[in-house]
């Protein structure tokens, strides 16, 4: 067990020793928070630029537009889909450029505009595009506490301003207000995100996350760069690509780095599950599910022969049955691959797993000696984008 909500298998592979060493000095957690201030965020210590009174104001609003791009919204996605059962209130999200407004807002939304830099080309243009179709909604901005456009806009049209702290880059923002005050609006509790504290102190939760860094690197330097995700949960889609930015922009620099790759299964089982099997070697898989606390039980009386198995089971079964029947045709093949299986769906459960794969990304970063926290090559694109427009 990861944690008491997450079952984990682990990849088969020993640990080298002298990496195994390296990483624990690195993970105690005052060393982590001097070397990266952004897991404060991830802290019960954490103190917010938004005040709690203020959200009962906000939090009258029954639909709400979230606008961003990358880690400024993914993570509010994120946090929406995974815990869908527990939340009444809509939320509509932006995370492209659009061309048009699918839906009419049925009342006065609360539209969240964030960007870190504030100068992100595809938010403004959607925030015109909503604001010229919805032009009643009340705005919140969140970025930095520096002359940006979005500041300016803020100003002129007297938004309300939430401060993005410039410590805490984008994609590790999911614990900040960013993801945060989202998941607050929704009904949720932001303190029980919250678990870094806790499993710092876990010595098995050390020990599955350190090995489990040490067989990922292997993984890398053997020639297998193609991390696959087999996941079994279409609420946990957003999840992942959230981790994808994750791993891709942190580790994804001076001809290192991961190709994080996301697929939906058991439907991929019909398309690509030969190429994992007998394709390329270059791979190495992730299989996820979630515990679904309500299945369809199949009705006998539409059951032939040849599906009698079917009889007094539900299709959390069946995905059951799909996931180990991979998993055992993977090991006999010697493919390698984790497990996770997420027994309860809860801010706790969603909370510990951003931490597994923040820290895991960290980690990683030591040994592939790049720099986590920057993101150089993206610029360039944006740069030549303004360049073309003008």
């Amino acid at each position: 067990m990861l944690t008491k909500n997450i079952k984990f298998k682990n990849f088969e592979h020993k640990a080298n020793k002298s990496k195994y060493n390296f990483l624990k000095k690195i993970i105690n957690l005052n060393n982590l928070l001097i070397k990266y201030p952004l897991l404060n965020s991830l802290t019960n210590k954490y103190k917010y630029n938004y005040k709690k009174k203020k959200l009962i104001k906000l939090k009258k609003f029954s639909e709400y537009n979230i606008l961003g791009m990358g880690g400024s919204i993914l993570g509010a996605e994120t946090i929406y889909s995974f815990l869908k059962i527990k939340i009444k209130k809509k939320f509509f999200f932006f995370n492209n450029l659009q061309n048009n407004l699918e839906e009419k807002a049925k009342s006065k939304r609360l539209n969240i505009i964030i960007s870190k830099s504030g100068n992100t080309l595809e938010t403004f243009s959607n925030l015109n595009l909503i604001l010229t179709k919805q032009n009643k909604n009340k705005n919140i901005v969140i970025t930095e506490n520096r002359n940006n456009n979005l500041i300016s806009l803020a100003k002129k049209l007297k938004f309300d301003v939430i401060e993005h702290k410039n410590y805490i880059g984008g994609r590790y923002s999911v614990l900040s207000e960013v993801g945060m005050l989202p998941a607050e609006l929704m009904g949720l509790s932001e303190k029980k995100f919250k678990r870094l504290n806790n499993l710092i102190k876990s010595k098995v939760f050390i020990n599955l996350l350190i090995k489990n860094v040490i067989s990922i690197y292997d993984h890398i330097i053997s020639g297998k760069k193609n991390s696959v995700i087999l996941n079994y949960d279409e609420n946990s889609d957003n999840l992942f690509r959230w981790y994808q930015q994750l791993i891709a922009e942190s580790l994804g620099k001076n001809g290192k780095g991961l190709f994080p790759i996301i697929s939906s299964m058991p439907k991929d089982n019909h398309s690509l599950l030969q190429l994992y099997l007998d394709g390329p070697k270059n791979n190495f898989f992730t299989f996820f599910d979630v515990k679904q606390d309500r299945s369809f039980k199949y009705n006998k009386n539409f059951l032939i022969k040849d599906f009698k198995d079917l009889k007094n089971k539900s299709t959390q079964d069946v995905l059951d049955a799909q996931k180990n029947a991979t998993e055992i045709i993977f090991k006999k093949k010697k493919i390698p691959f984790r497990s996770f299986h997420v027994i309860k769906r809860n801010e706790e459960t969603l909370g510990e797993l951003f931490c597994f794969f923040i820290l895991e990304n960290l980690l990683l970063s030591n040994l592939l000696k790049v720099n986590p926290l920057n993101q150089p090559s993206v610029e360039f694109i944006k740069i030549q984008t303004r360049k073309n427009l003008q």
